[in-house]
């Protein structure tokens, strides 16, 4: 496994008094194995399907890769509809794998359809792809579990009206639909109108989906190797399948982080050195800000826990936050993510030789420059006693991004059990859904409607016109 985690800069011989100490991280140990232990007992089972999600997928690899081979000859354009992990999954391992201007290439190049994720309900936004895209000569992947995400089947019924008045009958060959085998709505609507179907698993949420047919299908239309991103989650489980911090790196992390948290550190930065990874940091933040931000622990506990994360990219945000991260409070973690080798590489030419501060980079290339100044602020910040970990790949490719994903996963996983909530509901957002239920007038929410009714109307003396 070419994925290394290394946490020096975390512990008190780099950061001194604010760092955590070997005798407070070989007390937590004890914490560790016990969310080590839970984990596995619970796995597969409940919300903890997507831990199965390496080993169980051989036929639905199969169905996908010829699905992926059909839509890669007889479409121009494939787009996901969804919202929440059905959206930033796909949109971060797309991002990761594949040409950073993939879109725009000839299609002779890019050997597949233009890729495409609508995620939200911006009206500006779907109109705006309707200018670019033919609907005709496109496939629609229609990505919810429950067939009743509001944004998403507002999207649906968009797309659905303008192909049938277009085509007819053969509106249904230019949607799939991505969802529950055995509930909901648009698993029924499938049925009705026979369209090609993909399940996700039960014991798979949203933001645990990417392994599942929710991000593996987009990734195999655009050409990805899924087989390969599945060997490395496989590969990533077998590492962490033991409860020694020194063994698993997840462990580790999920433990450096609780400790972090117990210290007043209640913001964590991703920090990618690679724009092939700028929007692995978006799908992790969701991740973690979804899974540990609760208000009350498995036993009714009100605990308000959870660190806030923040997405950042090397060195683009040197330049508009690092200030931040090095002078302000001492309440963050940052998370770097160093890529050793990267795909293609370019030469600073010779040049202004007049002007030394600029000279001095000739001859250098842009993978070194883009390393050195991950040393140079990992360095600074150390110096300065602000608590950073590095997790670095060797490349990027399809294996060392399903170990990745994988890595996260169970790193919030544990990070889960130490602080014994539930990592796996999100009632906080169901809170919001419900509100926006109501003013819309669905039948079910009456009594919402009325409390939202009966809220005190705005000051106007708070009002600035």
């Amino acid at each position: 496994m070419s994925i290394k985690v290394n946490y020096n800069n975390m512990m008190q011989h780099a950061l001194g008094a604010r760092g955590i100490s070997d005798a407070e991280l070989n007390e937590a140990q004890v914490l560790a194995r016990s969310a080590h232990a839970n984990a596995e007992a619970a796995r597969g089972k409940g919300m903890q399907g997507w831990m199965d999600s390496p080993y169980d997928q051989d036929e639905v690899v199969a169905r996908i890769n010829a699905t992926a081979e059909r839509i890669r000859k007889t479409c121009e354009n494939f787009v996901v509809l969804g919202i929440g992990g059905s959206a930033l999954g796909p949109i971060a391992v797309f991002t990761a794998l594949k040409h950073l201007y993939y879109n725009e290439l000839p299609a002779s190049v890019r050997k597949g359809p233009r890729f495409y994720v609508v995620d939200n309900v911006d009206p500006e936004r779907m109109n705006a792809l309707f200018d670019i895209i033919d609907v005709n000569n496109t496939v629609f992947n229609v990505i919810t579990k429950s067939g009743a995400t509001s944004e998403t089947m507002s999207q649906y019924l968009i797309i659905t009206d303008m192909l049938r008045r277009r085509l007819g009958d053969k509106a249904r060959q230019h949607i799939i639909a991505t969802t529950s085998e055995f509930k909901g709505n648009l698993i029924k609507l499938a049925k009705e109108y026979d369209y090609e179907t993909f399940y996700i698993p039960e014991g798979v949420g949203g933001r645990f989906s990417e392994l599942s047919p929710v991000g593996l299908l987009p990734a195999a239309v655009v050409g990805i190797d899924i087989a390969q991103l599945l060997k490395g989650a496989r590969d990533m489980d077998e590492q962490c399948s033991s409860p020694d911090i020194a063994r698993n790196p997840a462990l580790a992390l999920a433990l450096l982080q609780y400790i972090s948290v117990k210290q007043g550190k209640n913001i964590g930065v991703i920090m990618p050195y690679a724009d092939s990874l700028k929007y692995i940091a978006d799908w992790y933040s969701q991740l973690w800000a979804e899974s540990l931000g609760k208000e009350t622990d498995r036993r009714g506990n009100v605990v308000n826990v959870g660190q806030t994360p923040v997405k950042a990219l090397g060195v683009t945000d040197q330049h508009s936050q690092v200030q931040l991260y090095n002078e302000g409070p001492y309440d963050k973690v940052i998370t770097f993510i160093e890529v050793g080798n990267f795909r293609s590489d370019c030469v600073i030419p010779q040049g202004c030789e007049q002007y030394p501060d600029v000279n001095f980079l000739c001859g250098h290339t842009l993978g070194e420059l883009m390393n050195k100044e991950l040393y140079a602020t990992r360095y600074n910040l150390t110096r300065r006693g602000r608590a950073n970990y590095t997790i670095y790949l060797d490349k990027v490719d399809e294996y060392h991004i399903g170990a990745l994903l994988y890595l996260m996963q169970l790193q919030t996983a544990y990070a889960g059990e130490m602080l014994d909530v539930d990592a796996y509901n999100q009632p906080g957002v169901e809170g919001g859904k419900n509100a926006a239920y109501a003013l819309f007038g669905r039948q079910g929410y009456e009594q919402k409607a009325q409390e939202i009714r009966s809220a005190a109307p705005d000051d106007k003396k708070y009002i600035i016109d």
